[in-house]
């Protein structure tokens, strides 16, 4: 049954673009339109990466402009995965965020996740926010927070919020500001392949090659581990563009809208059960994946 709660205020301030204290909890990014109804691979995933003492499952509909439309979906998956209660939070603006009722029901939650929408309205509305102190804290604590589309690309510290993607490998071309803080050094972009995004990240490259660009298919997922191990979940594809070891760009040098000139970009494509490490710079085929994350004991 769907819980709904907005009511009176309660404050506390937490900085979005500091780093995240170590998290004991999981993280999983979702390129959009995953199977809802069906097999359920990577909603199924989620909710086994939840705490054993905390099957509760919070839903944030705070980026969508169709929050009575995606409700009831995402409430039948979740119960069908064995959640004992689906929280609805009905967040739509700075005062909600600090609802006293809303943080409650996200610190009994071992699920925390956002929807898809518009990300600027989750900075927005979430930044400096009780409710999102509460979301840090629970995933710190254990919890998974996982989002999909919109939900998915603010999660960085730095996220996407605009951007063509027919030619966005021009100076200026792609918008970014301060996402919502969960993972550190890299950029998750949404609806990858399906959108044609590939030079929305090879620009946020150019510009910043310490940013690891993560681009998600859709109906394909990261998991980041506490350990900075990414792990690939779904049918579909996740696209993997490290700049670290860039040769040379002339985007410092380009007026705005100039095309940008680079070398010496690199690009993995990763599929369910293939790896990344995030701090290393290195793909994980299958069976190096599955040792690391046995050795860590981080599944």
């Amino acid at each position: 049954m769907i819980q709904r709660s907005s009511k009176a205020s309660l404050g506390g301030e937490w900085d979005m673009a500091s780093h995240p204290p170590t998290v004991s909890g999981h993280i999983v990014a979702i390129g959009g339109a995953e199977d809802k109804t069906s097999e359920l691979a990577i909603l199924r995933r989620v909710f086994e990466l939840a705490p054993e003492d905390s099957d509760e499952v919070a839903i944030i509909t705070t980026a969508s402009s169709i929050p009575e439309q995606l409700l009831p979906t995402y409430e039948t998956a979740f119960s069908r995965l064995g959640a004992s209660q689906v929280h609805a939070l009905d967040i739509q603006d700075r005062k909600q965020a600090a609802d006293a009722d809303n943080v409650r029901l996200i610190q009994r939650s071992g699920v925390i996740f956002f929807t898809g929408g518009d990300q600027l309205r989750l900075t927005n509305i979430f930044g400096g926010s009780a409710t999102l102190r509460a979301i840090r804290e629970r995933l710190r604590a254990g919890a998974v927070v996982a989002g999909t589309s919109a939900g998915a690309a603010a999660m960085p510290s730095t996220m996407i919020y605009n951007g063509a993607a027919a030619d966005a490998l021009r100076k200026g071309a792609v918008n970014m500001t301060f996402g919502l803080g969960f993972v550190r050094g890299m950029i998750i972009d949404s609806h990858f392949l399906e959108r044609g995004r590939f030079t929305r990240l090879m620009e946020v490259g150019a510009s910043n090659p310490e940013q690891l660009g993560v681009g998600l298919g859709e109906d394909a997922a990261v998991i980041i581990h506490p350990s900075r191990i990414l792990e690939t979940i779904g049918p579909g594809h996740v696209i993997i563009i490290d700049s670290r070891d860039l040769a040379s760009s002339n985007i410092a040098e380009l007026a705005m809208g100039e095309p940008v000139a680079i070398e010496n970009m690199i690009l993995h494509a990763m599929v369910s059960g293939h790896g990344y490490d995030i701090d290393a710079r290195r793909y994980l085929v299958a069976d190096e994946l599955n040792a690391i994350l046995a050795e860590k004991h981080v599944r």
